[in-house]
């Protein structure tokens, strides 16, 4: 797929802030900080869709110590999501635009499992199946390894 102007030079990494997509870093991209920052790599994005990476860590919420919750699904999900979208506010307005959220609707939600052990890998892949100005849904699949772990339809809807 050829992105718009943007192309992966490398992942974009929550740690080094330092790997860029194109120009921009994963700050000027989402608004999430610290440990509400669930994403650890962009591995693909354009303006329609994205595909990240995250690591169950102790951090995390919703985790014991045996892992995590399978609800927080539903955050990597909106936060990929949250990766295209601001690819596309940051094509239509510009980089130092208002990184202003999303109220996020769950409309459909599928786990596979009921937890994700701690130290485990988890690629989502988030895509803007639908775009009316200001309301998107999206369509994510959450995977382990090569597992489908949880499908998540959400309605977002840009304050």
């Amino acid at each position: 797929m050829v992105c718009w102007p943007i192309e992966i030079t490398g992942t974009l990494n929550q740690n080094t802030m330092i790997t860029k997509l194109s120009n921009y870093t994963l700050k000027d991209i989402l608004p999430h900080r610290g440990k509400l920052l669930l994403i650890d790599d962009i591995l693909e994005a354009d303006e329609t869709y994205a595909v990240t990476t995250s690591i169950i860590k102790p951090s995390y919420p919703l985790t014991d110590t045996k892992g995590a919750q399978a609800l927080i699904m539903v955050e990597f999900a909106a936060q990929t999501a949250g990766v295209c979208n601001g690819l596309d506010r940051i094509k239509e307005k510009g980089v130092d635009s208002s990184k202003m959220g999303w109220l996020v609707g769950i409309k459909r939600a599928q786990f596979h499992v009921e937890s994700i052990p701690m130290g485990t890998k988890v690629m989502t892949r988030s895509e803007n199946v639908h775009n009316y100005d200001k309301l998107r849904e999206v369509a994510a699949v959450i995977h382990m390894d090569e597992t489908v772990i949880g499908e998540i339809t959400l309605q977002l809807y840009q304050l």
